[in-house]
């Protein structure tokens, strides 16, 4: 097997060091010959070329690949972790995205052989202990939101958005009422939420927020009518704070024949204090890989189960694990049901770790996660006032908004330049340009994991930026291991290859 063409091979001796930005490919250290792996002989013959695998379906050439040693494939991906910043490494205050510590029980409990080492065609006579688990989780779900049924299916947060939006569609279809082409949407609205509309085949209608920063009523009863699906908000709001209208809200979707969404992605602020049931809402998803210890980041997996009322059960994706009257377990599908969402069951072993963390915590941790999440968000912002903006000035939930907008108008630097010299401070930027209602963002989410002493190192670290504000800024960050790239261009002029280099001009 040969080195991939024109890569150089034999930088493996003189690799970098730590910390350099001149991390080579692993291509660049590719050396012809050499293995990370070897495998015993098995003394089988070889089988005849074209007898196993048709010889049309046999590649003309191997693979190009990259040859190195296991020692050498082995430091250069760990060099490339250390290049990256994690929940593990510390604090890590995204805005909307809850990107908080997770427990490594949860993690020990999802590797546990009897979960991991279960294949998912296997019958359900012989997965009663998993289909049992995912009872459990449900029941649990079932409690902290006060829905009816659940489905755990869906893998990832969007995945929910549009299994919740093809519920609504589902049960509007049946219920012999005027055509439904428009769901209803907030100005502060997470991204996903009119990509999702959109995709469940409706029209997104805006609906602005009022001075407060909640959804302004009268603007909404504007656009109600019959022709509203459903509106899909997130309470606490990607402002951080609580629609203190949203009974109002409810009753007045209710009244013109449409249904409320809850997009789960805040539901870290709430748990076990009140409940999206408890508000009006009919539809819920929730965010397993921000709320309930399951890892997030990197693509996945994540896990966005569905919750409905009675209303909607018969629709939700199947199947669904059961519990029958002689205490076995078994899957289901409802009787109307939308069909499958994914294959198997989902991202079953992120699932399990939610289970674990549920039962670790207990009913009353989850409301300390609430309430320590909460009060170390307004710490936050009680702590930056001052420094920076705060066009909503009052209490927040689990994160708060400030504004780079003045020291833009003063010195030049933006939310983002101020993001990037928070890297240099040994802190993870905090989300920025988000809500797109507020002029130069910065969207700060401690959660419950950090500690009092990290939140007074990053507001220290906020409050130094602030007040030494410069140009130089607008360079940051220059003592990371890759400095600022241009990421408009990336975007635009993507090169996604190994051998990628930069576009000519």
């Amino acid at each position: 097997m040969s080195a991939a063409p024109g890569a150089p091979a034999g930088r493996a001796s003189s690799a970098p060091l730590l910390g350099r930005a001149e991390e080579p490919t692993v291509f660049e250290l590719s050396v012809p010959g050499r293995r990370a792996w070897s495998f015993a002989s098995t003394d089988l013959p070889e089988w005849p070329a074209g007898e196993l695998v048709p010889t049309e379906h046999l590649a003309a050439a191997p693979p190009a690949i990259a040859e190195v040693s296991e020692r050498d494939l082995v430091a250069h991906h760990t060099r490339l972790t250390h290049r990256q910043y994690s929940v593990d490494l510390g604090a890590y205050p995204l805005g909307s995205c809850t990107m908080k510590y997770n427990p490594k029980l949860a993690d020990a409990a999802a590797a546990l052989p009897g979960l991991a080492r279960v294949h998912p065609a296997a019958p359900a006579t012989c997965t009663q202990g998993w289909i049992e688990l995912l009872v459990g989780l449900s029941e649990a779900l079932g409690e902290v939101t006060g829905m009816d049924a659940i489905s755990l299916a869906p893998p990832a947060g969007a995945a929910g958005e549009l299994t919740g939006l093809l519920l609504m569609r589902a049960y509007h279809s049946v219920s012999g009422g005027p055509a439904r082409t428009k769901v209803v949407i907030p100005d502060s609205a997470h991204g996903t939420n009119p990509a999702s509309v959109t995709l469940g085949g409706y029209q997104a209608v805006t609906v602005p927020s009022d001075e407060r920063g909640l959804v302004d009523v009268a603007a909404l009863r504007r656009v109600l009518d019959d022709e509203v699906a459903g509106i899909m908000l997130t309470n606490p709001n990607t402002l951080g704070l609580f629609e203190e209208d949203i009974v109002e809200i409810a009753a007045a979707v209710h009244e013109v024949g449409g249904l409320l969404y809850y997009d789960g992605a805040n539901l870290n602020a709430i748990l076990g204090v009140t409940r999206p049931a408890d508000m009006g809402f009919d539809i819920v998803h929730l965010n397993l890989h921000k709320t309930f210890a399951v890892p997030h980041g990197g693509g996945g997996p994540g896990a966005g189960p569905v919750a409905v009322t009675a209303a909607l059960a018969p629709y939700l994706p199947g199947p669904l694990p059961v519990a029958g009257a002689d205490g076995s377990f078994r899957w289901s599908t409802p009787e109307r049901s939308i069909g499958r969402v994914h294959g198997w069951y989902g991202n079953a072993l992120a699932l399990a770790r939610a289970y674990a963390y549920v039962l670790a915590l207990g009913g009353d941790g989850l409301r300390r996660v609430a309430e320590t999440a909460v009060l170390n968000a307004n710490w936050l912002r009680q702590r930056l006032r001052g420094h920076y903006a705060v066009p909503y000035d009052r209490p927040c939930m689990h994160e708060c908004v400030v504004s780079a907008a003045d020291l833009r108008r003063r010195r030049g630097v933006r939310a983002q330049d101020v993001a990037k010299r928070l890297l240099e401070e040994g802190f993870h930027a905090p989300t920025v340009s988000f809500p797109l209602v507020v002029e130069e963002a910065l969207m700060l989410e401690p959660t419950e994991t950090e500690s009092p002493q990290t939140l007074a190192a990053l507001a220290d670290a906020l409050v130094r930026i602030a007040e030494a504000a410069s140009e130089d800024d607008r360079l940051a960050p220059r003592t990371t291991p890759v400095g600022r790239v241009d990421e408009a261009r990336a975007a635009r002029r993507l090169v996604a290859t190994y051998d990628a280099r930069p576009p000519a001009t």
